[in-house]
């Protein structure tokens, strides 16, 4: 139990739950409290369980959650398979109940998850056999039926793909595959756009085509609509007909019968049903579920060996050993009253097996019935004329006539009979009665006569035996059965093995011979790879090379272009002053010299000028040098 609480409270503590327990405070929770753990663990399975348990009754809540476990297909342990026990236990709250569910449930989350996903798709409903007499109603059943089938197949096809182990290489080259078709169809888009633009009034004729795009598909549109509504049309004239071949029929039933005779049919209808629905149904059922539960005991238990066999054949024999011996134990008593209630009881069981025969021909009959409708319907189907009338051939007419009488003939009579039948069942039940009650009172004179002498509970012990020994021989006869059946499907398991076997042995060697070129191709593409990788690499450097001397070439090259535009538009203005200084030679030549003369002669003046001061010092020098030589 701590071992369970363990694992319990390490899958709450993780995602998506995030419950933060630990083993004491788990154990300590409430009644209500753990309802709702068990709750949020259903809801994480089956988000429609999402709810709050206080705000509902808690009958609903044990019938919610139980049907919910039953879809799961869980099974209670072995001391709460009682029924009333589990229930109770669910609506206390009770751990030991509570706890072996979680334990379950935690253990089994994302395969819980996919069981209910897939129940709310193909747990089937179940409609009453009486309700599906109906057209409609049994042509949507099927339709419903023939949907389930469709999402068995897709959920199939579904769950192959996602197993089918797609590697994302070849996911990559699929791409890479698909966008290098995008592109070639993207250049294929320009060279037809180029093309056409050289066509004249190529928009008028692009117009006019998209335009008949959209007429084209209206018109598939109005074509499926018209084929639609002649579908409609076809299943309203369907109903029509069949609403007026009943209305017909019965008008002819309301004209050839009268109260009594419909009271009567309706009664041995209602007689019939009950018989169906009360004892043989059941009987079946419970049949069919004895059967299930013994082959899933056989399948569930290992196999069998020789030594097995031989054991059960030798207690089958030390059985049979003792059943005869208590019936010679029987046939040496000899009593009078066991020979007639024997006989009774013969020719009871006589008439209960033939009441079981006819309800079976009953229900094939039905069956049959049920079949040939079909049937009609699918051939009116196909033998729709393009105007919508059925055609129908003389000769099939004729057929369907004669088969309808012998069918109306066949069912009279086994009317009959089963009328006969009921008769001689009451009367036997009557006899039955009468017969019980004389088995009494002579069974309690029985008891007084054995009380007398002494030996109480003898014919108790003897019916007891026969009891047995008729179980015994039921069971042996299942036994016999269930063997030949398990023998025969052995034989069918190793005959398809062998036919599966012979099936993949071409497909096995040819798959050996796939793979070894599989692998062959694969070192040769890893080889090639390789090369590709390393001319790619060598490509890829001597493009960035090229593409940096591209790019300083440009830039020499706008260099150039500033400087040549620079120098254009110097040599512009240049020439301008060119022709200026042309224009103004003459003139400036002789302005020029004009100035150099006038330069001249300020120079022979600033000579003169100088000379005429040398002259003027020399001159006072002489004169201070006279006055000089006077003073002495």
């Amino acid at each position: 139990m701590s071992e369970q609480l363990k694992i319990i409270v390490e899958q709450l503590n993780k995602e998506p739950f995030k419950k933060n327990f630990n083993l004491i405070t788990f154990d300590s929770l409430d009644p209500m409290q753990l309802l709702q753990i068990l709750n949020d663990v259903l809801a994480e399975i089956d988000p429609k369980q999402t709810i709050d348990i206080r705000e509902e009754m808690p009958d609903q809540t044990v019938k919610r959650i139980c049907a919910l476990l039953a879809m799961l297909k869980y099974k209670p342990p072995g001391s709460l398979s009682d029924v009333s026990s589990f229930r109770q236990g669910l609506v206390t709250g009770s751990k030991p109940v509570v706890h072996p569910i979680l334990h379950w449930l935690l253990q089994r989350v994302p395969e819980l998850k996919k069981r209910a996903y897939l129940a709310r798709f193909l747990v089937k409903l179940e409609v009453p056999a009486e309700f599906l007499q109906d057209d409609v109603i049994n042509d949507t059943y099927h339709q419903y039926e023939e949907l389930v089938e469709g999402f068995k197949t897709y959920h199939k096809e579904c769950e192959q793909l996602r197993t089918s182990g797609f590697s994302t290489a070849e996911i990559r080259r699929d791409i890479s595959a698909m966008e290098e078709e995008k592109d070639q169809l993207i250049k294929r888009v320009e060279r037809l756009k180029k093309r056409v633009e050289s066509v004249s009034n190529h928009q008028r004729m692009l117009e006019q085509a998209r335009q008949l795009r959209v007429e084209k598909e209206r018109e598939e549109s109005l074509t499926h609509q018209k084929q639609e509504q002649k579908n409609q049309l076809f299943q309203a004239e369907q109903r029509l007909q069949r609403s007026q071949q009943q209305l017909k029929d019965l008008r002819q039933a309301a004209a050839d019968a009268n109260p009594e005779s419909l009271i009567r049919r309706l009664e041995e209808e209602i007689k019939i049903n009950s018989y169906m629905v009360s004892e043989k149904l059941p009987k079946e059922l419970e049949g069919m579920r004895r059967t299930v539960q013994y082959l899933q005991k056989v399948a569930s238990e290992p196999a069998m060996g020789q030594d097995d066999l031989h054991e059960l054949e030798d207690k089958i024999k030390e059985v049979d050993s003792q059943i005869n011996q208590l019936i010679e134990k029987r046939m040496m008593r000899n009593d009078p009253m066991d020979d007639k209630l024997t006989l009774y009881r013969q020719q009871a069981s006589i008439i209960i097996r033939r009441k079981e025969s006819k309800a079976e021909e009953l229900q094939e009959a039905r069956e049959e019935l049920a079949a040939a409708e079909r049937v009609l319907k699918q051939r009116n189907s196909q033998t729709q004329g393009s105007d919508g009338e059925e055609v129908i051939r003389s000769d099939e007419l004729k057929r369907l006539v004669a088969k309808l009488r012998t069918k109306g003939t066949m069912y009279k009579k086994k009317r009959q009979e089963i009328a006969e039948l009921k008769a001689e069942y009451g009367v036997l039940q009557r006899t039955e009665e009468i017969l019980k009650q004389k088995h009494e009172n002579l069974q309690q004179k029985l008891q007084t006569v054995e009380a007398e002498k002494g030996i109480s509970g003898y014919s108790d012990t003897q019916e007891e035996l026969e009891r047995v020994s008729a179980i015994k021989s039921e069971l042996d006869e299942k036994k016999g059965r269930t063997l030949d059946d398990m023998s025969e499907m052995v034989k069918k398991l190793n005959s398809m093995m062998v036919e599966k076997k012979s099936a993949l042995a071409p497909i096995i060697k040819e798959l050996r011979s796939l793979r070894q070129r599989c692998q062959d191709l694969s070192h040769e593409y890893e080889e090639k790879k390789v090369q590709y990788e390393s001319c790619a690499a060598g490509l890829e450097s001597n493009r960035s090379k090229l593409e940096q001397e591209v790019k300083t070439l440009r830039e020499e090259t706008a260099q150039d272009e500033n400087r040549y535009h620079y120098v254009n538009c110097m040599s512009e203005k240049l020439r301008e002053k060119q022709k200026l200084v042309r224009e103004s030679h003459g003139v400036n030549m002789e302005q020029m010299k004009m100035w150099r003369d006038l330069e001249q002669l300020m120079e022979c003046k600033r000579q003169c000028f100088i000379q005429a001061q040398s002259q003027a010092s020399i001159g006072q020098v002489i004169q201070e040098g006279g006055e000089d030589r006077l003073v002495l």
